[in-house]
């Protein structure tokens, strides 16, 4: 059997929690790859809302095992959190909850370094979620990292407070004023690990190496692929690798295990933080969006900035991730505005280019759009494509042809039933 990908291909928040709770009962095991708690993948069903951080979108399924992979960064409090709330719904979370003892562990002083280089930018910074990823990821490539086999040590506190101490020189190093009490941090922490240990330790990728061959598994991506730290737009990136390509080096896969990448995005675009946006919307029109498609961070809680579908873009992001089959998520949202528009290429230096370019920060992108007629139903309650507006169905067609990759599901609400899987 082949491992499946399911990813972002936008600037995040695209869906893909509930995508993977909809594709979960046609797999054996759910694992996440990359990122950490700055990932906030929501599902609904039976009229109730969850977000997971660091959890696969699997966890709410019986008989399925999640794992969390090597490539992910884990903050053992934000995980108990989950865990407790996961927990209420009388879910046996340490039967199928597996963590790979390669995975690196988020420090209280790595949320302090964040929070602490993030003050120092001023009007620069990048927009992190302040959870303390980018310098678990530094320690890990610094080869200074805290893994969660090192738990299994009986000397880990001495790790610990060696790489704490290092930390707050760190820290110092910003000459920022960050207040914070060490003791009670350290406090919290030793608590939750203790909580931490009750979950199943593994060789993830040795795990995975014997159930390629009768188990059907789909890695679940994190972030958007424009997110990416090597082919997002740079440096308003997240700290890992959000990409196909990742899910190799985050789960201990060779590229020719991969079957089906399953592309996720948005009948429009939305973006967290700072960075470019070249198809954002500055007007009432934004503010529609907003509001109608709740665009609110689920993890940050700030509001996401809003704007047009961009083609260029999500052709890029297709390209770099092997995309198989798409599918496109909130379109009920863009329901009763009268008239579309479509990024299909950009005027770059008074030169209009048709691909993502390296140097989208600095340098003033203007978007060409194509204008597609709108529609005013509600199509919430649609269960068969037959039944969708021509606009709509004009509209997904265009963009088919644009990429030239086919859109296989189409989601009409934020409810795991409000999903319609199209016939051709």
């Amino acid at each position: 059997m082949k491992i499946d990908l399911l990813l972002g291909l936008q600037w995040g928040d695209e869906g893909k929690g509930k995508i993977v709770d909809v594709l979960t009962s046609n797999y054996d095991i759910i694992a996440r790859f990359q990122g950490g708690p700055n990932a906030g993948h929501t599902l609904v069903f039976n009229n109730k809302k969850y977000v997971l951080h660091t959890i696969p979108s699997g966890i709410f399924h019986e008989n399925k095992i999640n794992i969390i992979g090597n490539g992910v960064v884990i903050d053992p409090i934000i995980l108990q959190s989950e865990i407790d709330k996961i927990k209420s719904e009388n879910i046996n979370i340490y039967n199928s909850l597996f963590i790979s003892k390669k995975a690196h562990l988020i420090l209280p002083t790595h949320r302090l370094l964040d929070a602490a280089s993030e003050k120092s930018k001023g009007k620069n910074k990048i927009g992190s979620t302040l959870k303390g990823i980018g310098p678990t990821y530094m320690d890990k490539t610094g080869r200074n990292g805290f893994r969660i086999g090192d738990l299994e040590s009986d000397q880990w506190k001495n790790k610990y407070y060696e790489l704490t101490k290092k930390h707050q020189k760190l820290i110092d190093f910003y000459e920022v004023d960050l207040e914070y009490n060490l003791e009670k941090l350290h406090n919290e922490f030793f608590d939750s690990i203790e909580n931490l240990k009750k979950i199943r330790f593994i060789d993830s990728e040795d795990f995975f190496m014997k159930s390629i061959n009768n188990k059907s598994i789909l890695a679940e991506g994190a972030q958007g692929s424009l997110l990416d730290i090597d082919f997002g737009t740079y440096p308003y990136v997240t700290s890992s690798n959000t990409t196909a390509a990742g899910a190799c080096t985050g789960l201990g896969i060779a590229p020719n295990a991969i079957g089906d990448v399953f592309g996720i995005f948005k009948a429009y675009t939305t973006r967290v933080g700072s960075g470019p946006f070249p198809t954002e919307l500055f007007d009432s029109i934004g503010e529609k969006i907003r509001e109608i498609g709740h665009e609110y961070g689920a993890t940050t809680g700030r509001d996401r900035r809003c704007g047009w579908l961009d083609l260029v873009a999500l052709k890029y992001s297709i390209q770099i991730n092997g995309v198989t089959e798409l599918n496109i998520m909130k379109s009920d949202v863009l329901s009763t505005i009268k008239e579309l528009l479509v990024c299909t290429s950009y005027n770059l230096d008074g030169e209009e280019v048709n691909f993502f370019p390296y140097d989208i920060v600095s340098k003033k992108i203007t978007p060409n759009y194509k204008e597609f007629k709108g529609w005013d139903e509600d199509i919430t309650q649609i269960k068969d494509e037959d039944n969708l507006p021509n606009e709509l169905i004009d509209y997904i067609n265009f963009i088919e042809s644009f990429v030239e990759v086919p859109i296989k599901l189409i989601s009409v609400g934020p409810d795991r039933k409000q999903t319609i899987i199209r016939k051709k």
